[in-house]
This record gives C-alpha cells, structure tokens and sequence, in this order.
C-alpha cells in the first residue's frame, strides 16, 4: 500500500476546490413491499417476511405499489422538482448474494422526478443544492458477516442472508455536482441531508432512521486545482449519521489532497467510512452506467402519472421546514443566529414538542442547547437519541419553574433520568433531590453560616451587601444545594439588618 504524508484541512481546501453530491436511498413507510405484498416491519426474524416475488421464484410476477409512487410523488414536489408525464422501470444487472433476482427494479434514463433543489443555511449564507433526479426501486436484502473480528466479509467464517429487505420501496434522491463551496463542503453536505431528513418527515412517507438503515447516504468527492477541469471522484458508501457525513467527507478532501500532493493519481471507487478512526477505505472499483446493462422492465406497465392527481398531491403538502423554521423563529422570539444554532444541533423538532408538552420556548432551548447537546458531543450522539424525551424535559423544567429544583439541582435530576431512573419527578423524589423549603431549617443554616462567618457578617452590617453572596454560598454548601439561593439571601439580609 502506498503511503503519503496527509496536510491539514486547512492546507487541503487551499490548494485544492472540492465538489461533492450526495446519493440518499430513503426506505419508504410503507406497509407492504415495492412489488408484492410482504409487510415491512423492521426487526422482524430474518427471512419471515419473504413470498415467491420477492425470493425471484420462477413465474412470479410484480405488481408495483401505489402508496410507494404517491410518496415519490410527494418527495419530488418537496423537492422543486418537475414530475414526469410518462416514466418507466428498469432493470439493473448486478450480482450481490442479497438479491435474489441478480438484478435491481430500478429506474435509469426515465425517472420519476427530476431537476429540483433545495435550499440550506450554512455559516449564514444560502446555500442551493441541485436535484438531480429523484428515482423509485427496490431495497436488497441484508447479508451477516460473522465470524470475524470487523463484521466485513473479510476474515469472516461464513455469511448469512437475510431476505426481510429484500423489496422494501427505496427511494434515491441524487444532487447535482456542488462546486464553489470551498472549505465548507463538510458542513454543506451535513447540512443538505438535514433538511432532506426534515423535509422527508415533514412530509411522513418515512422514519428516516439512519441508525436503523431507512435513511443511507453514498457521498460523492473529488477534488481539482483552481480553474481545472473537476478531479474524479470516490464513492464513501451508506454514511448512517450527520456526524459522519461531515466527517467522511473532510476525511476524502485529506486524503485525496495528500495523495495529489505525491504525484498520485484518483481511483474511482467506492469507498467505506471507519466510524472509529474517522478515515476511509476503499472498496470496490466503481461501476459505471453500462456496466448494469439496464434495459426496461418487461413485467411492469409504465407509469402515467394523471396531472390532474400530481396537482392533488402538491396542494394538500404540508408546510416544508425551511418555511416552519421562520414562523418558529418568530413565535420563539430568537434570532436568525439563535435559530441556526438549534438547526445545527438537530433541536428544532426536540425544542417544538418540548413546547407542546408545556415547557416554555426559553425553558426547552436551555436544556437542548446547553446540557443535552452537551452530552451528545461528548458521546459522539445525535442530539435525539440522548436519551431524554421532549416530554421529561418540559416535566424537569417544570419543577425548576415551580421553585421545587434549582437548575443545579435540576441537572443531577437530569443525570438519573439519562441513567434510566425514571422521570425527572421520580428521580427527584428517589434522589432527595428538592429544595429545602423548611423557613425554620434554612434559619438555622443562615445562623450557623453567620456565627462561623462572623467578620463577613459584620460588613453586611455595615451596608456592604455584597459581601452576603459570601454566606450564600456556605449555606448552599450546607445544605448540599438544595436551599433556594435567593431565600437564603433575603434571610441573611433579614438577620443582619
């Protein structure tokens, strides 16, 4: 293996213009599969969800699904694109033991949706990302490596294939090449599969868990001196977070500056992204179009699309989140900054329920913003998963709201509710958590702060009123956080005045 020196970031996006596209395959919520009638519930044991269509058994025949056309449908108008008048399936030939047919229904030079865009926010500016095309086909199954230390074929004892995807409505949304972005072509492409996602739930045709696989990312880079023709480009495949995204593509921009800077030369590949380490490997070469011999399905009729329901279904669209963020911004009362920082973070739909669940709009911000997105970053997690809902925290805020926390307090309320004691009230109660609002025992912590602190006491008695943060303090030590510091205060005052 060849080896060569990697630059920084910096020196790479100096010397070098990145270009990046993104592929997104989107599994569909629907409940049966693209071409027969299996459910699609995922988690189910393997191979249950299987019948004679979608195993490839001789003489069957597909019907196509029209749920999963009406999502596609739906996703393009989402998308600005234009919706085809007359479009078809076809089949792309390849071999991976997970198919069963060894082909792919797909669509190649007719798709379903084409030449659309959307528009995200990056550092302020507005950045518009061309759609190529927005196509329909079907999910292959899922084969098990085991045996081996990676879950990679390599080094694995044996291989097992399970069928339960296999047909399951995928949809794959392709971006045009977006040049020009320069160094901030990680946070583009971060930001670009975010509001894809948001617009994808918005609209409710999936669940788009990248976790569990219904929302997969394939990020296209290539790098080109300034003013020359684009480099060629690698394939980092099924990217499952948008933590990873940013990261594989920042990774590609190094390595490929590093090894132009030694005089080598691009392999179009595909290319895997290392969770761990934060770099990438190489796959397979890549195929291009001809290499699947695509040619038009026999058994499926083509699609006509009425213009007249095509109309229906971008009528009844929901409001998109480009548009539900500005009326948010305005009922949160924060400003377009504010609002980029929760949209960076992934809060924008966590901070609404939590709203929803009675948390006021100031209250829901400080917790997602602060502690939780805290928590996240140092797990490497995405602000929702967590592990607190929007409903235990408008319950935490609650209780700070009521005087029974303080927000000290609140955040070891929080710490056993990210532990799985239970709800933020529960854990209040198990932990002996809530303030002490004992008038007669917080007396007794004031007195005894005084009486050990007795040249402090003595300058709040000569007017300096400052000083009693001082006894504040030892009182709050006393009583390990739990009294109300500005009862304390207006005790102390109280008693040396």
């Amino acid at each position: 293996m060849t080896t060569f020196a990697l630059p920084s970031y910096d020196e790479a996006t100096s010397r070098y213009e990145p270009v990046i596209g993104l592929e997104t395959h989107v599994e569909l919520g629907t409940n049966t599969k693209m071409f027969c009638g299996c459910p699609t519930e995922f988690g189910a044991e393997p191979n249950t969800q299987v019948c004679p269509v979608c195993l490839a058994l001789p003489g069957a025949l597909p019907v196509a699904n029209r749920a999963a056309i009406e999502a596609t449908i739906r996703i393009g108008l989402a998308l600005n694109c234009s919706i085809a008048e007359w479009c078809r399936f076809a089949r792309k030939n390849y071999f991976y033991p997970d198919m069963p047919k060894n082909f792919q229904t797909s669509q190649y030079d007719e798709p379903l949706c084409v030449d659309g865009y959307v528009d995200v926010e990056v550092d302020g500016e507005t950045v518009r990302i061309g759609i190529e095309r927005v196509h329909l086909e079907e999910d292959t199954g899922k084969t098990l490596h085991v045996g081996g230390a990676t879950g990679r074929i390599h080094g694995a004892t044996e291989s097992l294939v399970d069928y339960n995807r296999a047909g399951i409505p995928l949809v794959e949304i392709v971006t045009k090449p977006v040049p020009g972005i320069g160094a901030k072509a990680p946070e583009v492409a971060k930001a670009y599969v975010a509001e894809l996602r948001d617009i994808l739930r918005s609209l409710n045709v999936s669940d788009v868990r990248m976790e569990q696989g219904s929302l997969r990312c394939d990020v296209n880079t290539s790098l080109n001196l300034p003013g020359a023709e684009w480099g060629t480009r690698t394939e980092t495949k099924n990217v499952n977070s948008l933590r990873s995204v940013e990261r594989a593509v920042r990774s590609e921009i190094i390595r490929q500056a590093g090894l132009l800077d030694a005089g080598g030369s691009i392999l179009q590949e595909t290319r895997h992204f290392q969770e761990d380490t934060g770099d990438t490997r190489p796959g397979r070469s890549k195929e291009t179009a001809t290499d699947y011999r695509y040619f038009p399905e026999p058994d499926l009729v083509p699609m006509a699309p009425d213009p007249a329901w095509v109309a229906e279904l971008k009528a009844a669209l929901p409001e998109l989140p480009r548009v539900k963020r500005a009326r948010l911004r305005e009922e949160w009362g924060v400003s377009e900054l504010d609002m980029q920082s929760i949209v960076n973070a992934g809060a924008v739909e966590l901070i609404e329920q939590t709203i929803a669940a009675g948390a006021s709009a100031a209250g829901a911000r400080k917790w997602w913003l602060g502690e939780l997105a805290r928590r996240a970053n140092e797990s490497g997690q995405e602000l929702s998963m967590v592990g607190a809902t929007p409903a235990q925290v408008a319950e935490l805020q609650g209780l700070v709201d009521a005087g029974k926390i303080n927000d000290k307090l609140a955040r070891s309320v929080l710490e056993g509710v990210l532990a799985g004691e239970g709800d933020p009230a529960a854990v209040m109660a198990a932990r002996g958590l809530e303030v002490v609002s004992d008038t007669g025992a917080l007396t007794a912590a004031v007195d005894d702060a005084i009486a050990a602190n007795p040249d402090i006491a003595a300058k709040i008695r000569d007017g300096k009123v400052a000083a009693a943060g001082a006894l504040v303090g030892a009182v709050m030590k006393a009583t390990r956080g739990q009294a109300d510091a500005k009862t304390v205060r207006d005790l102390i005052l109280e008693r040396l005045s």
